[in-house]
């Protein structure tokens, strides 16, 4: 396995590293205390940290690859499993937190969905469908949403403490918020739109 799958395989592992961090652990209804207590307070900058570095293999192995000709067919699938592993765990983690709203992250889940089957069904003709363009956007813009949303805790807090008692700026933090996310569920809905058009030859019979 070449560096830029190891990368991909590497933005996998860090999924759960991530979510161990943004969601309070209750099992059965056991709960450590004192490991919850540091999620509710700084666990969600953490995860922020690791999200971003996961992010980054993401530049990075599609960089790599290129620069030292190490594109594989195998190398195509694991980017693009990564990808969806990594931003569709985080939304779910989300939803859990009450942040997001389960139909606008389902939007994006059938949209991965559509473009997957797709892909299989152009691997079964012996092709391999790579990322394209529109798609590296989507993904840049659900990253820069879900690190915004990471952030949103903390900004919230240094606008409470800077603006007690005028709550327009801490509003306004969740307001970019909903912007940015709309933002990735619109981009993501036209990156697929647009791979079922570019690749409606595979639908045809």
């Amino acid at each position: 396995m070449n560096l830029p799958n190891k990368l991909s395989v590497l933005r996998i592992v860090l999924v759960p590293v991530t979510l161990l961090f943004m969601l309070p652990i209750n099992i059965f209804g056991w709960q450590p205390e004192g490991w919850n207590n540091f999620i509710n307070t700084n666990g969600m900058l953490v995860a922020a940290g690791v999200f971003i570095l996961a992010s980054l293999t993401d530049a990075a192995d599609g960089h790599i690859a290129r620069k030292y000709n190490l594109i594989t067919d195998l190398g195509k699938f694991l980017d693009s499993l990564a990808d969806k592993i990594l931003v569709i765990s985080i939304m779910l983690a989300f939803i859990n937190l009450g942040r997001l709203s389960a139909w606008a992250v389902m939007v994006i889940i059938l949209r991965e969905f559509a473009v997957s089957g797709l892909r299989m069904i152009a691997a079964s003709k012996g092709n391999v469908i790579a990322a394209k363009m529109i798609g590296k956007i989507k993904t840049v813009t659900q990253m820069s949403a879900l690190i915004y949303l990471m952030f949103e805790p903390l900004l919230m807090k240094i606008c409470y403490k800077e603006f007690t008692g005028y709550p327009l700026p801490v509003c306004s933090v969740t307001i970019i918020g909903d912007v940015l996310f709309g933002i990735c569920v619109i981009m993501t809905i036209v990156s697929g739109v647009d791979y079922l058009i570019k690749g409606k030859e595979y639908l045809k019979g």
